[in-house]
C-alpha cells in the first residue's frame, strides 16, 4: 500500500536511493519491525511501524514482522497476539508474493547457538564465570578502561565444553555467561566483551523447556537481520552506540563464511517522544498491575490498543507520524500534535449528532403535551450529498445545564429569565422561569415557544437572537453512558528527572456521565465515530457497546484546551 507516513523525503530514503543507484542490493529493500513481546505497543512504536513498513512498501519491498522473543521471563503469547492485531489495524501487512514474513527469534535459537560456537572456535568468545557484581566492577567507566576477566584466557576447548554444558542444563542461573572477546579498553563501553548468552531456566512461550541458555538481544538481532536478508535495519537512536557491535558480530560471521557481504546496515533515527505520556513498558505495566488504569487498552493509556479503543483512527496516527517526520536528533512532540491529527482526520468524515452531557429539563409550556414534530439537520454540514438526519421536537427537552443561568454574567446569550434563544434546528423560545428543589438547585427551566420561528421556515427570519443552544427530545432521547477521557498525566514530562510518574496522574482523566443523545445514535456500531456538536469527537466503545445500547468515549475535544504552556523538566 502507499503510505502517507513515508511520503516526505528524509535521510533514510536518501540512503536507500543511493544504495539503489549503486546496485548495492540489486534494488531490493527489506526492512523489519522487531518488537519484543513483553508488553503492548505504545505510541512511540507507531513511528517505527510506519517508517519500516512504509519505506518497504514505497520501494516495492517487504517489511518483516519479527518477534525478538529472547527473554522468556517477560514474554507472553498474549502480547504476540496484541502486536499482530495492532500492526494490522494500522493498515500494514507482512506478506509478499504469497509468502508471510512473520518471524520469531526463537525460530533461530539453534542457529544462534551454533554461531556462538563458531565465535568460540575462532577465539572470539569465551565463557566467563565472574559474578554479576565482579563483571560490573571490571567493566570500567566512561573514562577508565575495563579489566580483563580472569577467565578470558580459557582455551577454545574449555570454552566449548562449558558452553555445551550450559546448554545441557548443568549449571544454575548466573553461574556462567558467554561473552564476545573484543577489547576491554575500548572507548565504546559496548565493545568491552559484551555478554551474548546467559543461563535462564525459564519456560519459553514458544519453545517450552527446550532451552536453558538464551541469547542477548544485541547478539541475536544482527544475526536475525542477516538470516532474513534484511537490507536496512532501521532502529531508534538508543542503539547507535550498539552499531559497532552489530557490525562486529556480522563481520566475524562473514569472515567465517556464515554470511555473504554486503551485510545488513543499521541506521538510527530519533525515537518518538510525546508530552503527557510515558513509553516505558515497565511503567505501563505498573499502571496496569497496580490498578491505576483498567488494562493495557484503557483509553487513557498511550498504548496503540488504548488509542484505538479511545477512538483514534489508523489514518490519524499515520498522519501524525508523517507530520513528525524522520530526524537524527531526539526531540519532544506535543500531545496536541497527535490530537490535531485526529481532528483533521475526522472533521471531513465524522457524521454530526447532538448529545446533552449534563442534562437539565426544559419544559415548553405552550407546546401541546401530546404533540411532536420532525426537525432536520445535515448529517455533515460540508457534505450536503450525505443527506439529513431527523429527530423529534416535543414539549419536554433536555438541554445542557450550563445553558441556563438565573443571574447571567455580561456577554451571556443563552437562557435566563426574559431572554430568547434559538433551539438549534428548532424553534425560538423565551425563558419564563425555573423550578428549584429544597436546596435551591435548578430542576427544570420553563419557556414559551414561537410557532412561526422554526428553522428553515419563512417566519424564522423574523426572529433575531444571539443565543443558539443544543437540545434533544426527552421522549425520544437515547440514554447512554458517556466516558469523558482526557490526558492521563497532568505534567507534560511525567517521568523526567527524579519525578515519580504516578504523582502526575491526572485525576480528571476519566469522568463518566449519563447523557441523552439524538435518536439516530442508538444504532451506532462499535467504533462508529461522531462529532457530538459542541462537545468533540466520540466513538462507540469497541468493547462495551451493545446493539441498541452504545457506550461512547470522548476521543478528543473540538479544540485544544491544554494550551501551549509547559512546566520545565
Amino acid at each position: 500500500m502507499s503510505n502517507e507516513s513515508t511520503a516526505a523525503s528524509n535521510f533514510i530514503r536518501t540512503i536507500i536511493e543511493d544504495d539503489n543507484r549503486s546496485g548495492k542490493w540489486g534494488g531490493r529493500v527489506e526492512t523489519r519491525f522487531p518488537p519484543e513481546p513483553n508488553g503492548y505497543l505504545h505510541i512511540g512504536h507507531a513511528k517505527s511501524i510506519c517508517l519500516n513498513f512504509g519505506v518497504a512498501g514505497d520501494y516495492s519491498g517487504v517489511c518483516h514482522l519479527r518477534f525478538d522473543d529472547t527473554n522468556p521471563e517477560k514474554e507472553e503469547t498474549e502480547y504476540v497476539g496484541a502486536i499482530i492485531d495492532v500492526v494490522h489495524w494500522l493498515g500494514f501487512a507482512w506478506e509478499k508474493d504469497g509468502r508471510s514474513h512473520e518471524y520469531y527469534a526463537s525460530d533461530y535459537f539453534e542457529q544462534l547457538y551454533r554461531y556462538a560456537e563458531i565465535l568460540i572456535e575462532r577465539g572470539k568468545a569465551y565463557v566467563d564465570s565472574q559474578s554479576a557484581d565482579e563483571m560490573r566492577i571490571n567493566r570500567g567507566t566512561l573514562t577508565e578502561p575495563g579489566k580483563d576477566s580472569p577467565f578470558r584466557t580459557r582455551s577454545v576447548e574449555e570454552n566449548l565444553d562449558l558452553f555445551r554444558r550450559m546448554r545441557a542444563g548443568e549449571f544454575p542461573d548466573g553461574t556462567h555467561v558467554l561473552r564476545a572477546k573484543i577489547d576491554m579498553a575500548s572507548p565504546n563501553i559496548n565493545l568491552r566483551d559484551p555478554v551474548i548468552y546467559r543461563i535462564r531456566h525459564a519456560h519459553h512461550h514458544r519453545t517450552g523447556d527446550a532451552w536453558c541458555v538464551y541469547p542477548l538481544y544485541t547478539y541475536a538481532h544482527p544475526i536475525e537481520d542477516a538470516i532474513e536478508n534484511i537490507t536496512h535495519s532501521l532502529c531508534t537512536l538508543e542503539f547507535q552506540d550498539q552499531r559497532p557491535f552489530y557490525d562486529w558480530v556480522l563481520g566475524q560471521l562473514a569472515d567465517a563464511g556464515v554470511f555473504k557481504r554486503p551485510l545488513p546496515q543499521q541506521i538510527e533515527f530519533a525515537r518518538l517522544k510525546v508530552t503527557y505520556a510515558i513509553t516505558s513498558k515497565r511503567k505501563l505495566l505498573q499502571l496496569v498491575n497496580e490498578g491505576h488504569v483498567d488494562g493495557w487498552d484503557d483509553p487513557r493509556m498511550p498504548t496503540l490498543a488504548g488509542l484505538r479503543r479511545r477512538g483514534f483512527t489508523p489514518s490519524s496516527i499515520r498522519l501524525f507520524c508523517d507530520r513528525v517526520g524522520v530526524a537524527k536528533a531526539d526531540s519532544w512532540i506535543d500531545m496536541g500534535t497527535l490530537e490535531q491529527a485526529l481532528r483533521d482526520d475526522l472533521d471531513p468524515i465524522a457524521p454530526r449528532a447532538t448529545a446533552v452531557l449534563d442534562p437539565l429539563k426544559l419544559i415548553i409550556d405552550n407546546y401541546p403535551a401530546d404533540q411532536q414534530e420532525d426537525c432536520t439537520a445535515p448529517i455533515h454540514p460540508h457534505h450536503p450529498e450525505q443527506g439529513l438526519r431527523h429527530f423529534p421536537f416535543s414539549r419536554e427537552l433536555w438541554i445542557e445545564r450550563e445553558d441556563f443561568n438565573e443571574q447571567p454574567p455580561k456577554g451571556y446569550f443563552r437562557l435566563f429569565p426574559g431572554n430568547r434563544v434559538r433551539l438549534r434546528y428548532g424553534f425560538v423560545v423565551e425563558c419564563t422561569g425555573a423550578d428549584k428543589d429544597a436546596d435551591g438547585k435548578i430542576t427544570a427551566v420553563h419557556c414559551q415557544y414561537f410557532p412561526d420561528s422554526k428553522s428553515g421556515t419563512e417566519g424564522s427570519n423574523n426572529y433575531k437572537v444571539k443565543g443558539n443552544i443544543h437540545w434533544v427530545s426527552a421522549a425520544a432521547a437515547v440514554p447512554a453512558e458517556v466516558r469523558l477521557y482526557d490526558r492521563l498525566f497532568a505534567d507534560p514530562y511525567p517521568d523526567s528527572g527524579d519525578k515519580n510518574f504516578l504523582d502526575a496522574i491526572n485525576p480528571n482523566a476519566k469522568r463518566v456521565v449519563q447523557a441523552y443523545l439524538e435518536p439516530g445514535t442508538a444504532q451506532a456500531q462499535p467504533e462508529d465515530r461522531f462529532q457530538f456538536e459542541r462537545h468533540g469527537y466520540f466513538v462507540a466503545d469497541r468493547v462495551d457497546s451493545q446493539p441498541g445500547k452504545p457506550v461512547f468515549n470522548r476521543i478528543v475535544s473540538l479544540r485544544d484546551s491544554w494550551g501551549t504552556a509547559k512546566p520545565t523538566r
